[in-house]
């Protein structure tokens, strides 16, 4: 089958009607964003999906990558401030928010973006003491997105991070760092340890001189104690002395016979308990101390008053052995009637 004029003329403008629609036809990824040229100067960003553009009249002029990227930065030769020579390599973060001007405001948008990091690396850290370098990390990383960040917003970019991967001393200056770190940590434990022998020492005398103090205070009362018993005693002594001096007064002899027979036989209790007693004479009848233990006898009877009041019977004369008899044998004295 032959094809006449038209239908060859048909045919192409199909064909090139379906290829203007491909060439306007523009799929854009997500996290891309397209610019779009007309006759070479830029007029619209394609946003991600579907878009139209008119062929032949205008074209994509640059597909820029939106989402959050990392740029690795080289290592780094820092002078301190205090000269000292360190080497230091970071990361850097960051994002395009407007896709025209960081495709018409800066050529070579990594490279720009590592030059300045790089710079501003040696500038932040070169302006700080070593110690101040090896120890405040984080401030360097503050001040260098500060700075970064704004050099970079007219070029539509958005720096979110840069990072100080390491800080390397030469090795010398570790090793001097290293013994640095321990005279001081030496010098840290003798201080600690004399303090806390200062404060053992001073909890050591304080608990002595409240232990002296308790001590004197414990005596203190143990003789003021001993003192008011010893007065109570003499005061007790002294009333009984009164009572019996009256009592004499009044003509009851009996009281008489109670104080001596007491006295007499707390002497004998003292004589027979003397440790270097071990035989003990006695210059005087045994009739007499019986006669003396029945009058305190019928003194007992009397005071608590027995039943039927009667004086005991006088107790047996026992002759005394290897004492001579020098007149009649004394009266009892707890007897006032010798007939009875």
């Amino acid at each position: 089958m032959l094809l006449g004029g038209f239908d060859i003329v048909v045919i192409v403008l199909v064909v090139f009607v379906i290829l203007v629609l491909f060439a306007g036809i523009k799929t854009v990824p997500q996290g891309y964003r397209y610019t779009i040229e007309r006759f070479g100067r830029y007029t619209r960003t394609l946003e991600p999906g579907l878009n139209l553009i008119t062929p032949f009249i205008e074209r994509v002029g640059a597909r820029m990558n939106v989402m959050e990227q990392v740029l690795n930065v080289p290592t780094q030769e820092v002078i301190t401030k205090d000269n000292a020579s360190v080497s230091a390599d970071a990361v850097s973060f960051y994002q395009v928010l407007n896709a025209a001007q960081a495709a018409y405001q800066v050529s070579n948008l990594e490279n720009a973006i590592l030059n300045l990091t790089m710079t501003n690396i040696r500038s932040v850290m070169g302006s700080m003491d070593l110690d101040e370098l090896l120890s405040n990390r984080d401030a360097i990383n503050d001040r260098l997105l500060r700075v970064v960040d704004e050099a970079v917003q007219p070029w539509g970019i958005k720096v979110t991070r840069v990072e100080i991967k390491d800080i390397q001393p030469p090795r010398d200056l570790v090793d001097a760092m290293a013994r640095q770190m321990k005279a001081e940590r030496e010098k840290r434990a003798q201080v600690l340890e004399a303090e806390g022998s200062r404060n053992a020492q001073i909890l050591r005398a304080e608990g002595a001189k409240q232990s002296a103090i308790l001590q004197a205070e414990g005596q203190r009362e143990a003789a003021f104690r001993n003192a008011e018993a010893r007065e109570r005693l003499a005061e007790a002594e002294a009333k009984a002395t009164k009572m019996v001096s009256e009592a004499i007064a009044a003509g009851d002899v009996q009281a008489i016979n109670y104080f001596v027979a007491q006295k007499y036989t707390e002497a004998l209790a003292s004589i027979g308990s003397a440790p270097n007693s071990k035989i003990v004479m006695m210059p005087m009848e045994a009739s007499s101390i019986l006669g003396s233990l029945g009058g305190i006898g019928a003194i007992a009877r009397e005071v608590f008053g027995e039943g039927n009041n009667q004086p005991p019977p006088p107790p047996r004369a026992v002759p005394a052995r290897s004492t001579p008899s020098v007149g009649p044998a004394p009266a009892n004295p707890f007897n006032p009637n010798p007939e009875r």
